[in-house]
């Protein structure tokens, strides 16, 4: 087996082993519920009446003598489908709860929450049945088994110990999915989870706070982004909620008559005998067939999928949505109240006050829904553009009428095909309900059937294939995004960069593909891409030192208004306590090398290996030359395309932006360009250097654009490298910056220990082993430590973990956005070779032979030709000097290539 593999193996197993010793209670809950489970029988079959008799918990175990039902209840599952459920599900609520509550306090609170839970469930039961209540009639008996009820309760308990915005996450996600099913379903175990919900918000409050915990507290205001997601979980749950009423076996709850409308409306004889007249047996076996068809099905499904695909827009943040969703709704109350004039023709049964009463939560549900919407309708700001909203209507209109005039020149052709045969009228009008699900119709639409083979294709399908049609040109509708009048001036942005700075990576905000977001007062601004609906920012904000936190919170309302996830990325360690008073998160995304250049010298036996090129250079009459792109001939630009075109298409690997710039950036006028010209004119190397400006004045140049000859020198970057050093030393300049290593970090100082492991940093220390063969970004950074930097952290500040996947993907395409098949393959097959096949262990920083080159920077020792190979090789090769060398003063470019 590979030893990468065996590592990979113990890593798992260390993560594993990691897991359990954190979490000990609730491995050892979910063990109990194992056991218990074993001993009463349930882990191969469904529990018998006699033990749920005994054990189970409800009105008639917990209050007829057997009180220990409130807690033996919680620790049996009722059969092998809910031990399934217990392991992939329980057991991640009561990890995530222990990470919170520690282990004792789980332990209580989920025997205290289920405990309460059912207790108080039984009670309400007992009570209800006496008094004739419906509900409470059919479920007293009830016999329940769920450990879910207790771990639903510890959540929820455990979200008293979390930050505000992880505690209204959680207890508003929590109590819309056990409110979902106790309002569709309505079993004994719904309504005692939804009461250990209930039970666990106290008891946390009590448990982190004291009895004072219990105290109403005014709840913090959400922003845009928040308000929307929780009215789009409204909505998703409205949609969700009828498909749990007709896969629930019960129907107690008091929306479930709203389930009834995903199901085939009942025709009775009585409704058929007008219609059919003599032949109703025979008729009604047509109609029969033609309501369990796949078309008729799926017809069925359509307001679920549209209150979908609106909770889908609604969450990011498009008015299109937000409207969707209340047509749906108003369509649904429409109809609905139909289905209650017609429930209303009945008085004469035992439960008619109640059964009319179930029957109207059909309207007072999407009325409510609506309402909800309109109050929250500000959060919703983002418009479709107009070319696209015409194209859409266009589209579904078009759709609409060949849809239906096909329909009708088909049942036309075929009329006497039907039964009964219809008349013109009949005719159209049966199209018209071809597109309404069969349920909301309550019985009518649906009795003239057709007997011919393409009718009834028809009549099935027309439907259904409308709607898609329609579904599909929403979901477009909803990815367009209108970006006029989101766009800043990237002439102010380059002001701002001059007047104030941007860190040592500002520059960069300039490039092509990023958009400027500047201040009102046009005195800060922010350079950022906008990808998947995630905001990457590059560096620092455009802005006075004292106005970053302002700036800041201005770019995030912006974001926030368009429902976009800002990302700060490659910030620098002062623009942390600005995240840190947003509450957000942050994760190390690499390290800057710095030198300074105050005092700098090439001086001493630390600086031999870099001044060794530097001098073989000066002998061998190699020039550096300080330009810029508009200064150069057009010979030698013409050698600077070529050597860059000629290093990318050898490396056959996809050539990464965003950060990483490439002939186009160093195009720009600002942005300088240090040439290592040989005696002959060739170009031997090169490297861009961006400008930082501090208070209107270059204080220094972070490295950006760097390609070398095969034909070079060996040597030549570091030659280039500290050459701009030298000059920039010579300008005045503060600081030169070899730009940031990704995912690289800098090594430990002598006498502190590392920081200890979590998951996300072994998941970055995956990404740069598995990204090396690739990119050799590790590499690159030791070869940029033999110039003694400064290390300086990179970060990545984010507001919300769970979308850090998200972000993860989006950051991935800005750096890649355009991959060909066979770049993906080249990428691929370069992931594929491990480090240890590619070279032996690389040495530490600082222990390289005098002469030692950057990997990669020249052919290995077995591929030169012996005219190739370093003096510092040959045997009697004169020796570095030891003196400061005197950097040759850079000129402009030659004039010819």
């Amino acid at each position: 087996m590979p030893s990468w593999s065996l590592k990979r193996g113990r890593a798992s197993a260390r993560r594993v082993a990691a897991v359990l010793r954190s979490s000990p209670a609730a491995f050892a809950t979910t063990a109990a519920v194992l056991l218990a489970s074993a001993a009463a029988g349930t882990l191969l079959a469904p529990a018998s009446d006699e033990t749920g008799a005994w054990w189970a918990a409800g009105a008639g175990t917990i209050l007829g003598g057997r009180p220990w039902a409130a807690v033996t209840g919680l620790l049996i599952a009722s059969g092998p489908p809910a031990l399934l459920l217990v392991v992939l599900l329980l057991l991640p609520l009561l990890i995530a709860a222990e990470r919170r509550l520690g282990a004792r306090r789980l332990v209580l609170a989920f025997l205290l929450t289920g405990a309460l839970g059912t207790t108080v469930g039984a009670a309400l039961q007992s009570v209800g049945a006496s008094v004739g209540e419906w509900w409470a009639g059919d479920t007293v008996g009830d016999h329940t088994f769920d450990p879910l009820i207790g771990g639903v309760g510890a959540l929820l308990a455990a979200t008293a110990f979390m930050g505000g915005l992880w505690r209204r996450r959680l207890r508003v996600t929590v109590f819309a999915v056990v409110l979902m099913f106790v309002l569709y379903a309505g079993d004994s175990a719904d309504v005692y989870r939804l009461l250990a919900g209930i039970a666990g918000l106290a008891i946390g409050a009590v448990l982190a706070h004291g009895v004072s915990g219990l105290r109403p507290q005014r709840p913090a205001p959400s922003s845009h982004r928040e308000s929307r997601a929780l009215l789009a979980a409204v909505v998703a749950v409205t949609a969700l909620g009828p498909l749990v009423a007709v896969l629930s076996d019960s129907g107690y709850g008091p929306f479930s008559f709203l389930g009834r409308l995903l199901q085939s409306a009942f025709t009775g004889a009585a409704d058929l005998e007008d219609p059919c007249g003599a032949t109703v047996r025979h008729c009604a076996h047509h109609v029969r067939l033609n309501l369990i068809s796949p078309g008729p099905i799926l017809l069925t499904f359509v307001p679920m999928i549209l209150l979908l695909v609106a909770a889908y827009g609604m969450r990011s943040g498009r008015r299109l949505g937000l409207l969707l969703a209340i047509g749906v709704n108003a369509a649904i109350a429409i109809l609905d109240i139909v289905l209650l004039q017609r429930a209303a023709r009945h008085p004469d049964f035992q439960y008619y006050a109640e059964y009319l009463l179930w029957v109207a939560t059909t309207v007072v549900v999407p009325v409510a829904v609506i309402v909800l919407l309109a109050v929250g309708s500000r959060h919703f700001r983002i418009r479709a553009p107009r070319e696209s909203a015409r194209r859409w209507s266009l589209v579904v209109g078009i759709g609409f009428v060949v849809s239906l005039g096909g329909y009708l020149a088909l049942s036309a052709s075929t009329r006497t095909s039907f039964e009964p045969v219809l008349g013109i009228g009949r005719l159209l009008l049966d199209g018209l309900l071809r597109f309404v699900p069969s349920s909301f119709l309550g019985g009518h639409g649906l009795l003239a059937v057709p007997r011919e083979p393409l009718a009834r294709l028809g009549f099935e399908w027309v439907g259904p294939v409308f709607w898609l049609l329609v579904v599909v040109a929403v979901i477009a509708l909803l990815r367009a995004t209108d970006v006029q009048g989101v766009r800043g001036d990237e002439a102010v942005y380059r002001r701002l960069l001059v007047r104030h700075g941007a860190g040592s990576l500002g520059h960069q905000g300039t490039w092509q593909g990023n958009e400027h977001w500047i201040a009102p007062d046009g005195e800060g601004g922010v350079a950022y891409r906008v990808v998947g609906g995630v905001a990457i920012t590059l560096s620092d904000p455009a802005c006075a030192p004292e106005r970053r936190a302002e700036v800041v919170a201005g770019f995030v309302a912006f974001c926030d208004e368009r429902s976009w996830t800002p990302v700060f990325y490659s910030v620098h360690d002062e623009l942390l306590p600005v995240f840190d008073g947003l509450g957000w998160s942050r994760i190390s995304v690499g390290e800057e090398t710095i030198i300074e250049l105050g005092g700098f010298e090439l001086t001493g036996k630390r600086w031999q290996k870099v001044r060794y090129p530097l001098t073989r250079a000066i002998k061998l009459g190699i020039e550096p030359v300080w330009t810029s792109w508009p200064e150069l001939s057009l010979g030698m630009a013409s050698q600077i395309v070529d050597l860059s075109e000629k290093w990318v298409s050898e490396k056959a690997l996809p050539e990464m932006g965003f950060t990483l710039g490439g002939i186009d950036e160093a195009r720009d006028p600002d942005v300088a360009l240090l040439l290592a010209v040989g005696p002959d004119g060739v170009l031997q190397g090169i490297t861009s250097w961006l400008p930082v400006h501090r208070d209107g004045r270059i204080v220094g140049w972070t490295l950006d654009f760097m390609r070398r000859s095969d034909e070079a020198m060996p040597g030549i970057m570091e030659f280039l490298i500290a050459s701009a050093a030298l000059r920039a030393q010579e300008q005045g300049a503060e600081f030169v910056s070899l730009s940031g290593a990704p995912l690289a970090t800098a090594p430990v100082p002598e006498g502190e220990q590392p920081p200890e492991p979590t998951a996300l940093s072994g998941l970055l220390e995956f990404l740069a082993r598995t990204l090396e063969p690739a990119y050799g970004f590790t590499s690159l950074f030791r070869f940029k430590a033999k110039f003694h930097p400064r290390y300086e952290g990179l970060w990545m500040a984010y507001p919300d973990a769970l979308q850090l996947p998200r972000i993860g993907a989006a950051i991935g395409r800005a750096y890649l956005p355009d991959v060909s098949p066979r770049e993906a393959l080249a990428f691929a097959r370069a992931l594929g070779a491990r480090p240890e096949e590619k070279a032996p262990p690389a040495e530490k920083p600082g222990a390289e032979k005098p002469g030692a080159e950057k990997p990669g920077d020249e052919k290995p020792a077995a591929e030169k030709s012996g005219s190739e190979k370093s003096a510092a090789e040959k045997p009697g090769a004169a020796k570095p000097a030891q003196e400061k060398p005197t950097a040759p003063r850079p000129e402009k470019a030659p004039t010819a290539g």
